[in-house]
């Protein structure tokens, strides 16, 4: 598992889980841009010590970081203002991943466009990014492709209005293939609408080894070396 960072109140609690776990269990530090406030930037000052003095299980990625124009306010005055600060911190974290070189898990919620041209700006190495629970289509993920980076998919996969996202999965191949849960959210058939876990992954699962035309072994094995290569672990 991998739990994701999505602002200072997890870091240390995840870091922690992940080293009385490393068996089984890793971690990333970054900050959704639904936790970015005004007192961003010192937040984001003290992502990088946990890369740093070998203090407890080292992240395997930098994020969940990126930009979602889904829960700004309704006010455009406020909404403005807000998706502002959520380009400026993700500008500092691209920052920050590229002097580390690690991987980066981009959140992209109504704002596909204005992440891929945050990434392209920012000299970050494509190779090393994931746009984390894909929603978009098939024309998105071979730009993504184009560029070296991969999306990741959800339960989304297993609802009957997916199309969209079963053929970017398709386009972009098994061979590259990740898939998460995005606990507690989006759960897949036959749980969706209930909180979601760990243990739901395999419906997921199954939908793309249907996907794919293949066994679930074989789909598990894929998606299990395509985490692995990724994330380096």
């Amino acid at each position: 598992m991998i739990a994701i960072g999505t602002g200072p109140d997890d870091w240390d609690l995840n870091r922690d889980i992940a080293g009385e776990n490393r068996d089984c269990v890793r971690h990333t530090v970054g900050m959704h841009p639904c936790s970015v406030d005004e007192g961003w930037e010192a937040a984001v000052a003290g992502i990088a010590r946990f890369w740093e003095g070998g203090a407890g299980a080292a992240p395997v990625a930098l994020g969940e970081c990126g930009l979602d124009r889904f829960h700004l306010p309704k006010d455009a005055g406020a909404a403005a203002l807000a998706f502002g600060l959520q380009r400026a911190a993700f500008e500092a974290q691209l920052s920050i991943a590229r002097r580390l070189g690690c991987p980066v898990v981009i959140h992209s919620r109504g704002a596909f466009r204005e992440c891929v041209e945050t990434i392209d700006a920012s000299g970050v190495d494509w190779g090393r990014v994931v746009f984390h629970c894909f929603s978009e289509g098939e024309a998105e993920i071979l730009q993504l492709a184009d560029r070296g980076g991969r999306g990741s998919f959800t339960g989304i996969l297993t609802y009957r209005n997916a199309d969209a996202v079963r053929a970017a999965a398709k386009a972009q191949g098994m061979g590259r293939l990740m898939i998460e849960t995005d606990a507690p959210y989006l759960s897949p058939v036959p749980h969706r609408g209930k909180p979601n876990e760990p243990a739901y992954l395999r419906h997921t699962a199954e939908c793309a080894a249907q996907l794919f035309g293949v066994g679930l072994d074989e789909l598990a094995a894929a998606t299990t070396a395509a985490a692995r290569a990724f994330f380096g672990f």
